[in-house]
């Protein structure tokens, strides 16, 4: 084969491949390698006044992140109404949410069901993130490609 018939053949190739669904980097617009740079997000809902709802909430944020790897995933569990108080001081899940925290899970507690229950900051387990409603922070995540998870 000569080096026309290359050329020829390498670019009927190239024109043939969204015949079978393959796109190229240049085709679909974006760079070569920019799916691997991008970061996974997902929010988990927890409204459950459990341990046992809570456990499995932590269970799953700590399985996506080992099996995503931490640097891939951006991992936020927020809580309101009923599953507001497993975020207190006194909680029996109150030691495994603060190690998730300390391996960068986001926990956001709702400040309206706060409000409503009279429960202030203090009463509440430190280094949470809070948000004046746990229902459209929800909304606001899925908005912005979070998936949204519900044990």
């Amino acid at each position: 084969m000569n080096q026309l018939s290359r050329r020829l053949f390498a670019v009927f190739a190239l024109l043939a491949l969204p015949l079978f669904g393959i796109q190229t980097a240049q085709a679909s617009g974006a760079a070569p390698d920019a799916s691997a740079s991008l970061k996974q997000k997902v929010v988990i809902q927890v409204s459950d006044n459990n341990p046992k709802k809570w456990n499995l909430a932590l269970n799953n944020a700590q399985n996506v992140q080992k099996e995503i790897g931490k640097a891939n995933i951006d991992i936020e569990i927020v809580a309101y109404g009923p599953g507001l108080p497993m975020l207190k001081f006194d909680s029996p899940v109150g030691g495994r949410v603060q190690d998730a925290v300390a391996h960068g899970i986001k926990v956001v507690a709702c400040e309206n069901t706060m409000r409503k229950t009279h429960l202030s900051k203090q009463d509440m387990l430190p280094n949470l993130a809070y948000t004046r409603s746990g229902v459209v922070e929800l909304m606001n995540k899925q908005t912005q490609g979070y998936a949204y998870i519900r044990p």
